[in-house]
């Protein structure tokens, strides 16, 4: 398996005595098919020169953030869009902690923040810096934001001190790279569908029927199914929300909308209906703005269920077909009842009567319970909506596959 081929790696040493090792790191990747540029961080310099970074990876090196002919060549943002993937090894503990803080402050942390790549890091410290807790808290942080962690792995370090700590060797990264590539090149086949965010339901021409959605948990699922080689439509009702360039965006506003463009986007492998689409729509719509009166009735009727209309024509099915369920009590009752009413593989639970993982939320904390007895129904702890997303994709492909 060689998935590096013609891959852009940016590679970002920091200042660690495991720099040495970052060498080998650009002559495996560039042995593998790689293209390969390197950013130095200012305390890597003292380990590692550019010369034989140059003589390796036959590129430049970047190494400051005000350089006017790094800045003319390739800007900051220029060279985060160019990766493939962002590689930092050695990351050392300091590095760690000013991306988990946001802080940007040289051209190598500008470029991560820039980032809308995958970013992988490869810790190397002493034994006690890694065991400390504010490290411990500052990776959970990054896992949080998506980071994606190699190692470290456990023996003798430069100190002479014995333990974790130690940077992963440069065949075994690649190895994990390569991994990664190999994962998303075989997605790549794949086509999945996202529902995400409210629908409004107009009574008159300035209100409407809606609910409190905000879509978070759908464009966090979509962008996860992305980044992993799925060919992705994301079909969202109004929401404020941003979505990568790579993803089919297609805005809706009422429920029938959603309905004919889930339609039109079929088939598909995969369909995730996380939106909350109203269940009623006004049955008769009035054309001018309805004046204030004592009383107002309002004459309501079913919309069409989406995820039911969809699991039960077998002629558009999807191979997997996902659907959520916004609870505030008796959660696993109602969502097994709406498995099984639903016709649908899998149901996505979680208690919007938490406001801390609840609508508008960034974290939740959800159950999956599934239709085959075969699979084990379970849980997944509250964390953060895109590593529920990951999780959440992890176990899409684990079935589809």
């Amino acid at each position: 398996m060689n998935s590096l081929l013609k891959k852009k790696i940016l590679l970002i040493i920091c200042g660690g005595i495991s720099a040495y090792k970052s060498l080998e790191l650009i002559r495996s990747l560039k042995k593998q098919g790689s293209e390969v540029k390197t950013i130095l961080t200012k305390n890597a310099k003292q380990f590692v020169t550019s010369l034989s970074v140059v003589s390796l990876s036959g590129e430049k090196v970047y190494d400051d953030l005000f350089n006017p002919e790094n800045e003319a060549e390739m800007d900051h943002i220029a060279l985060s869009r160019w990766a493939d993937l962002i590689l930092v090894a050695p990351a050392t503990a300091n590095t760690i902690s000013k991306l988990s803080s946001g802080f940007s402050d040289d051209l190598a942390s500008t470029v991560i923040l820039a980032s809308d790549k995958d970013i992988f890091l490869a810790p190397a410290m002493n034994v006690r810096m890694w065991e400390h807790p504010s490290t411990k808290e500052n990776l959970n942080k990054l896992k949080s934001f998506g980071y994606n962690i190699i190692g470290p792995e456990i023996g003798d370090m430069a100190c002479g001190e014995f333990g974790e700590g130690k940077m992963t060797e440069p065949n075994d990264i690649v190895q994990k790279i390569d991994l990664y590539f190999y994962e998303i090149n075989k997605n790549n086949k794949l086509k999945a569908l996202v529902t995400a965010g409210p629908t409004n339901e107009y009574i008159d021409p300035v209100r409407f029927i809606t609910n409190k959605s905000s879509g978070k948990q759908g464009y966090a699922i979509a962008k996860s199914l992305s980044k992993n080689g799925f060919q992705t439509t994301l079909i969202s009702g109004p929401t404020n929300l941003k979505v990568d360039s790579n993803i089919n965006l297609i805005e809706v506003e009422t429920a029938d909308q959603m309905f004919k463009a889930t339609q039109d986007n079929l088939p598909v492998d995969v369909a995730i209906f996380s939106a909350a689409v109203a269940d009623f729509k006004i049955t008769k719509q009035n054309n001018n703005k309805i004046k204030k009166q004592d009383n107002l009735h309002l004459e309501l009727e079913k919309n069409i269920d989406i995820l039911n209309y969809i699991s039960k024509h077998n002629s558009l099915r999807p191979k997997l077909v996902i659907g959520f369920a916004a609870e505030t009590n008796n959660i696993e009752t109602n969502a097994k009842k709406k498995l099984t009413e639903k016709s649908c593989d899998w149901i996505v639970a979680n208690d919007v009567s938490n406001k801390s993982i609840g609508f508008n939320s960034d974290f939740n904390e959800v159950s999956i319970f599934y239709r085959n007895n075969d699979i084990k129904d379970e849980k997944l702890k509250i964390k953060s909506k895109s590593e529920i997303s990951d999780e959440i994709v992890n176990r899409v492909i684990k079935q589809l596959n």
